[in-house]
Order: C-alpha cells, then sequence, then structure tokens
C-alpha cells in the first residue's frame, strides 16, 4: 500500500510519515509534497498511490485546488487544524479528515476506515472546487489558525488571538493578545498569504492584528509609528508609500 503525503511542516510531515510506517509496517511512503505546484505536477503524472494524507492550508494556496485540477480518485484524509464546520462538510462528501495535532489513535482510525470502505470511497466524486469555496468563506469568517511548536507538541493558535507576527534573526515569532509568545515554523511571506484582510505588512519585521492597534502617529519623516495594546520588542512603523494603503485597512473594522 502506497501513500502520498502533502504537507508544508517539514517536522509535521517527517512525524506523520513515521506514524503511518510504524503503525502500518506494510505502508510505503512514495512521496512527500509541500506545495500546490509541486503536487500538481507530480500527481499529473503519477496516480500510483492508494491513499493521500493532505493539509489544507498549504504556503502558496489550498490544497482542494490539487484535486480540483488533477482528475485523480485516490481517496484523500485531511489533516487540518479547523473547526467542525469545514469538518462536517467534508463528511457530507465521503472522505475523511484527523484533526492537528493528529494522534496515533487518529491516524490509525483513518487508515482503518479507508481500508475498510476501499473500493466504495473510489465511487464518490467529490466537489472540491466547492469545498475550496467554502472553506475560504469559513477561513475568511473566522480567520482560521497558525500552528506553533512547544517541544514535542504542536498547537493551533487562533488567528483573532494573536496580536502581531514579527521577525528576529530570521525566525518568525507571535504575540498573543494574552501576551504568549510562540516560534512560528514559517516565512512571513506564507504567514502573508494566511493572516489575509486581519493583519496588516507594516514592515519587513512585522505583521500586525487590526484590533491590536491603538493608534498611529506621524513623525518628521514622515513615518507612521503605531501604537500596539500590548508590548513590541520595538517600534513599529509605517513607510509613507505604505500610508494610504494602511489608512484604508484600518477603516475596514
Amino acid at each position: 500500500m502506497k501513500v502520498v503525503i502533502i504537507e508544508d511542516e517539514k517536522v509535521t510531515a517527517r512525524d506523520l510519515a513515521q506514524t503511518i510506517t510504524q503503525l502500518f509496517p506494510q505502508i510505503t511512503i512514495e512521496k512527500i509534497l509541500a506545495t500546490v505546484k509541486d503536487s500538481i505536477s507530480y500527481l499529473s503524472t503519477d496516480r500510483t498511490a492508494d491513499l493521500i494524507f493532505s493539509d489544507i492550508q498549504l504556503g502558496d494556496g489550498l490544497s482542494f485546488e490539487i484535486f480540483a485540477t488533477v482528475e485523480i480518485d485516490i481517496p484523500v484524509i485531511f489533516c487540518t487544524a479547523y473547526d467542525e464546520y469545514a469538518l462536517h462538510a467534508f463528511k457530507a462528501n465521503g472522505f475523511d479528515y484527523i484533526l492537528k495535532p493528529f494522534t496515533n489513535e487518529s491516524v490509525s482510525a483513518a487508515i482503518n476506515k479507508y481500508i475498510a470502505f476501499r473500493g466504495k470511497i473510489a465511487e464518490h466524486v467529490i466537489p472540491y472546487k466547492a469545498l475550496e469555496q467554502l472553506f475560504t468563506s469559513k477561513k475568511s469568517a473566522d480567520a482560521g489558525a497558525v500552528l506553533v511548536y512547544q517541544k514535542d507538541r504542536i498547537v493551533p493558535v487562533a488567528l483573532p488571538d494573536i496580536a502581531y507576527f514579527y521577525l528576529k534573526n530570521g525566525v518568525v515569532n507571535l504575540m498573543t493578545f494574552e501576551h504568549k509568545h510562540y516560534v512560528v515554523n514559517k516565512t512571513m511571506d506564507d504567514i502573508g498569504k494566511i493572516t489575509e484582510s486581519l493583519f496588516f505588512r507594516a514592515n519587513r519585521q512585522f505583521l500586525v492584528n487590526r484590533k491590536a492597534v491603538v493608534d498611529a502617529s506621524s513623525s518628521l519623516s514622515r513615518k507612521l509609528t503605531l501604537s500596539l495594546s500590548v508590548p513590541v520588542p520595538e517600534t513599529v512603523t509605517i513607510s509613507r508609500e505604505k500610508m494610504p494603503q494602511f489608512l484604508e485597512w484600518l477603516t475596514q473594522r
């Protein structure tokens, strides 16, 4: 039995692969893919996998784009940190999911379900494009979550709970409104794609949550200096070029 994993978090992909092969030694991990683009390219030429484990939110888009683009009859088990709204839709359309952080039990249950219903699953036609639209709509409503790492634990932190992201020594950090600090295993550009209208890229170092902005003051250099409701490691400024875009964004409360 051959499995393909689509996951842009290297640690998560590695742990999932190890968990699968430890629980089911007969399974071979054929490929680990990290992007929508690479997945479309691979699955366009190789459809020999029996089962796919796929994250939903990848660095370059939603994984639904892959399955809407490439016609495959390979069942997909989605791995997600999102709530039951989208998950109920998954169930209604005849495929499975596991919640992050996954456990031995959840992975085992998903694979055993596939084994039990193998053959019948392929008969279902999954409307991936519709699911992409549903998930995008829901993501805009609740803003989703970002995964952070605490020793051997992977924890989802809801985006509305995050005051800002900041880049320090090449590492992306986040601070919540409760003054909790975490390290994020993504680039600022990747974070910018998933935070959409809720956060603004103030400068190279900072992505700020609209709800964290207390006020903005101008300086002699014509930059804006932001005051946030939580402590920041350094002054947050907006360049003159970005001011119109920032002020428009700020009014979208």
